[in-house]
């Protein structure tokens, strides 16, 4: 047997099979990335308007500076605004929307998307009404886990970063305020 058939030949032949595989997972990702990103702000947009189902639309705010927050949204007719922020849990990220009244007030949160350990860290989204609830009615001001908002037994570091977030949302909103 010759150098090509034992050497070379198999490394030729998986480099085209990586090349090939490569080209369609581009393409896959080509024709997917769009619809991805559609369902997605589609999705936003129906959280938002749960978080405040009076508003009329709702506005993109630009330039705002905090770290963790990624959009800022206020509504169209005054009601209200919707903060996308997120938080380091202990497996994942949580990304958390808080909606303020205008006089400043929580009006509610909920959490969007997390990755936490199940049966652990989902505490703050399989048990959200009495977790989600604490945060509802405070001012925007700081808030401290185990204070102004009781943790999750079991779950403390997820009710840690969903705190955290919610306070990256209470920057932002008094940045914009």
């Amino acid at each position: 047997m010759n150098n090509w058939n034992r050497m070379f030949k198999p490394i030729v032949v998986l480099c085209i099979i990586c090349v090939v595989i490569t080209g369609a997972l581009a393409a896959t990702n080509s024709v997917t990335a769009p619809i991805i990103e559609e369902a997605t702000r589609l999705a936003q947009e129906q959280a938002r308007q749960e978080l405040l189902p009076e508003a009329s639309g709702f506005t993109k705010v630009e330039d705002v500076s905090v770290e963790n927050v990624s959009d800022v949204y206020t509504a169209d007719n005054g009601v209200g605004t919707v903060i996308t922020c997120s938080g380091k849990g202990y497996s994942s990220t949580i990304t958390v929307m808080v909606a303020f009244t205008p006089d400043g007030t929580i009006k509610q949160i909920k959490v969007t998307s997390q990755g936490e350990t199940q049966g652990v860290g989902t505490k703050v989204t399989t048990q959200p009404t009495a977790f989600w609830d604490q945060f509802a009615g405070k001012a925007a001001q700081t808030l401290t886990l185990g204070v102004d908002v009781d943790k999750i037994t079991g779950a403390s570091i997820s009710s840690r970063a969903v705190t955290n977030a919610v306070n990256a949302a209470i920057d932002a909103y008094n940045e914009i305020s």
